[in-house]
Parts: structure tokens; sequence; C-alpha cells
């Protein structure tokens, strides 16, 4: 079964939602009919469906299209890599980086696909904290590794923005699965991402 990012507009659902953003722009005092404001509410309702295209992506069809048998049972770590999600609570961004792990019992998948499935749940409205579980899920039960970890940091414009406004602080989490569980193997996981920790 193969897979294919496809960035898609519906049509009912873009409608709805101009009307939406239309309606909102007036509540806050402006124009929705002023020239710089004409076309906001459909661009604001593309915009939003990219953001939230993960609703309509499937984690373990990505894995599974690029899944392969390899008697390889050292570490495999994808650093570095960029998310961008919306929290939930105020819908305004976070974003930064997941650090990714896995070890392998005999399946092992193309790496991109692991950066795909961190892009699966961060085009969604989230929790940093499921998003980390979510992406160690996905994999687990993918690949049925021996061991999972993901780290992930990120910086919240709930904070920065409004609330405390706290304009460097930084979020870390992280969800551990197996061999990732022993302190030795979890202390090489962290040696190998910590130069790019905060």
């Amino acid at each position: 079964m193969g897979y294919k990012k496809v960035d898609h507009y519906d049509e009912e659902i873009t409608s709805g939602l101009m009307k939406n953003y239309s309606g909102s722009l007036s509540l806050l005092g402006e124009d929705p009919a002023r020239e710089g404001l004409q076309k906001t509410p459909e661009r604001v309702a593309k915009a939003m469906q990219f953001l939230t295209q993960g609703y309509q992506m499937d984690a373990r069809a990505i894995l599974d299209s690029a899944k392969f048998h390899e008697e390889v049972s050292e570490m495999i770590i994808v650093k570095d890599i960029e998310l961008y999600s919306l929290c939930e609570h105020h819908m305004l961004p976070f974003f930064g980086k997941a650090h990714v792990a896995y070890i392998p019992n005999g399946w092992i998948t193309g790496l991109s696909k692991i950066a795909r499935v961190v892009d699966v749940y961060a085009r969604r409205l989230q929790v940093q904290e499921r998003l980390t579980t979510q992406i160690l899920d996905a994999i687990k039960d993918s690949l049925q590794p021996l061991g999972v970890a993901v780290v992930i940091e990120a910086s919240h414009l709930c904070m920065m923005m409004r609330g405390v406004q706290k304009q460097n602080s930084v979020t870390t989490t992280s969800a551990f699965f197996g061999e990732f569980h022993k302190d030795k193997t979890r202390s090489e996981f962290i040696k190998l991402i910590s130069p790019k920790l905060h």
C-alpha cells in the first residue's frame, strides 16, 4: 500500500470556515470588506486546513509504506526534526524540534518516514505531552521495535505572546518504551542528542 501526500482543500469546509472567519473579523471591529481583508477569510480557511491536515493522515500507513526486513539491532536516531503545531487551548502555534530513536527488532523504515510521522501528529490541534506519546506509539505499533525514545523541545506562542509572556521559555517532553527504560540505553540516547538540547 503506497502513501502520497496531498494538500486537500474541501470546498464545503473552506466555505464554512470563510463565513466564520469573516464573522470573527467583524466581531473584532474590523471590516472584512476592506481591500486588505477581502481574501483573508479564504486564506485563513485554507491555512487552517493545511495546519490540521494530520487528521486525514495515517501514521501507520506512512511507516508501512517503507518497511523493510533487516537484521539490525543498533539504535537508529533521527535528530532535529522540525515541527510546527497548534496548541489546542488557544489555537496559537508552538514550534521546535523532535529527536526520535528506535532499536529495530527485525524491521526498519525509511528515515524520512519518521519525520513524516512527526508531521502527522503535529498537524493537529495538540498538546506537546500527547504529541510526544503519539509519535512513540505509532513507531512502536508499526515496527514492533525493542525500544523507542522521543524527546521534543518546543516554544509555545501561548506563553510568549499572551499569558505569562515568557519569550525565552522552552518546554521539553520525553517518552520511552522498551529498552529505553534501561538507564544505559536511555543515557546513550540522551548523550547522542544532548548537544542539541537546551
